[in-house]
């Protein structure tokens, strides 16, 4: 594919031969992103582990210390008073069967995040073919399977990101945006590296991080050194 005139320019910034110090990297990666608009900081890490066997793989959450930098709209599947927890946590929406209706039949996903109370997944359920490849499934490792949903939709908003594996042992997670200052996006970073670290199954054997790459939406990959961290 071929890359357009300011990626090129932003790529003659990054040695790929080298693996940066984070701190290197995130000054770079802010030369490097010059899109018009406040581009995402992202993190791409493969890790040493093969995601198809249960007992290896990686997934949770982890509240950023300066959260994202977007605004996420939350929808909560409960009843009873847990609705109005939800909605006075912060959700933006919260209800049951006629969401999934909502969703079912008309499609509607104006929503990011999905938190629901453990009574309601047997409703849920009935979305697995629809979030589940969107990564919006609720899941108790995640904590948006709870009856805490007041805790769960306030660390959301706070800035809780999920990490999973995808297909190729790939974690995919966006650290903050590029108007953050350099120590909130190192702070973000180093957040999730430790989670991710802390999350290492038992089963996992050889080198864990095997690539770290940090990158803005529009801008090249930036390697970092593993083994530093």
């Amino acid at each position: 594919m071929k890359k357009g005139k300011r990626y090129v320019e932003s790529a003659k910034l990054v040695d790929r031969t080298n693996l940066y110090e984070v701190e290197e990297a995130i000054t770079i990666l802010k030369k490097t992103a010059n899109a018009k608009f406040n581009e995402t900081v992202e993190t791409h890490i493969k890790l040493g582990v093969d995601g198809r066997h249960a007992d290896q793989q990686v997934r949770g959450a982890v509240v950023l210390p300066h959260g994202t930098g977007k605004s996420v709209r939350v929808l909560v599947f409960a009843k009873g008073d847990k609705l109005n927890e939800a909605l006075e946590a912060g959700a933006e929406y919260a209800g049951g069967m006629e969401y999934v209706d909502k969703i079912q039949k008309e499609g509607w996903l104006d929503f990011d995040v999905v938190v629901a109370t453990p009574d309601m997944m047997g409703t849920v359920g009935r979305l697995g073919r629809i979030l589940g490849p969107k990564g919006m499934m609720p899941n108790p490792k995640a904590g948006t399977v709870t009856m805490d949903v007041s805790k769960a939709v306030a660390e959301i908003k706070a800035g809780k990101v999920e990490y999973r594996l995808d297909k190729s042992n790939i974690i995919h997670v966006p650290i903050g945006k590029v108007s953050f200052t350099d120590e909130q996006i190192a702070d973000n970073f180093h957040t999730l590296m430790a989670a991710i670290i802390k999350a290492k199954p038992a089963a996992a054997k050889g080198q864990y991080l095997k690539s770290v790459t940090i990158t803005s939406t529009m801008g090249p990959g930036i390697k970092l050194n593993p083994a530093k961290l």
